[in-house]
């Protein structure tokens, strides 16, 4: 990881090299833009100014925001408000997914005239600092309007996040709570405040069984050698609120593509971007088995690429 730093007030500014472990291109604004999950708080995402705010926890003290932009060519800028703190330049790393080599996927799609425009860059989903905020964001995804996610959310960090310095009201400002934090919230905060449905009981058995130490979810981070596809779906669909969707959705933000995520959304606009009147899971997954461990991936850029304006 390069870097260079700079006094600027009261906060550090770094830079960070946009290149993958492989070697190859990072583009800043399809990583940003790279799901919806990665607009949910503690994120926020200006996309007039292209910027990234990011509130994560330290090691000591309060919680950090960042902002990342684009800074000088090929490099990412990251302003960390309030002074360096430890951990926070690598968390950012990690949340851009700088460590991942997405080399032989580039390989790949230089054949299909669809997908031949990722290899300039895109690919990356943005990570969250943790896989317990991954799962738990994307159970709050689960059979509800966009806005039901937004609402669930939000009110998880702003009633149970730890402020950082100085913040205002709301869910801005705040590192995404900790699985004690959300065990300790009773019936009546998911109910109520939350307004989580049916999804709260999941919430708070899998806060529950984190804090409690009988489930390291941050072990499902290993990488496919030390853990399989197969097995770390297993592991995923044992967990409360995780069916096979949210299995898929939850392995893409995890860095494991061979699953498409295949929902109320991703099917009608795949039909709309294809141009077909009706296709089958089966005729879907067919079309991208070409890319093995990287069809879920394929299958997304297929469908996103007007997410981003390629000017």
């Amino acid at each position: 990881m390069r870097s260079t730093e700079q006094m600027a007030g009261s906060s550090t500014v770094a830079q960070l090299a946009l290149v993958g472990a492989g070697g190859e291109p990072v583009d800043l604004r399809r990583t940003i833009s790279s799901h919806g999950v990665a607009d949910l708080p503690p994120n926020r995402i200006d996309d007039e100014q292209r910027t990234l705010e990011v509130t994560v926890a330290v090691a000591r003290g309060k919680p950090r925001t960042a902002v990342i932009s684009q800074g000088k060519p090929g490099y990412a800028r990251v302003e960390m408000r309030g002074g360096k703190a430890d951990g926070v330049l690598e968390t950012v790393h990690h949340m851009l997914g700088l460590d991942a080599d997405l080399s032989p996927f580039y390989e790949l799609v230089a054949d299909d005239p669809d997908l031949d425009w990722v290899a300039k860059g895109a690919g990356r989903m943005l990570r969250s600092p943790t896989v317990f905020e991954e799962v738990v964001k994307t159970i709050c995804t689960t059979n509800c309007a966009w806005s039901g996610t937004v609402r669930m959310v939000s009110s998880l960090v702003e009633h149970l996040g730890t402020p950082s310095a100085g913040v205002s009201p709301g869910p801005f400002g705040r590192a995404f709570p900790t699985p004690e934090a959300m065990a300790e919230a009773d019936v009546d905060f998911y109910r109520d405040i939350a307004r989580a449905g049916y999804r709260g009981a999941y919430l708070r058995e899998l806060a529950t069984s984190v804090a409690d130490g009988e489930l390291d979810i941050e072990s499902f981070a290993a990488g496919p050698d030390e853990l399989p596809d197969e097995e770390l779906a297993e592991r995923l669909l044992a967990l409360p609120g995780v069916g096979p969707y949210a299995t898929a959705h939850i392995m893409m933000l995890l860095g494991r593509y061979s699953r498409l995520v295949l929902d109320s959304w991703t099917r009608p606009t795949y039909l709309s971007v294809s141009g077909a009147r009706s296709a089958k899971d089966s005729t879907i997954e067919r079309r991208f088995r070409r890319y093995g461990p990287y069809a879920g991936l394929a299958f997304w850029l297929y469908l996103t690429r007007d997410w981003v304006d390629d000017g």
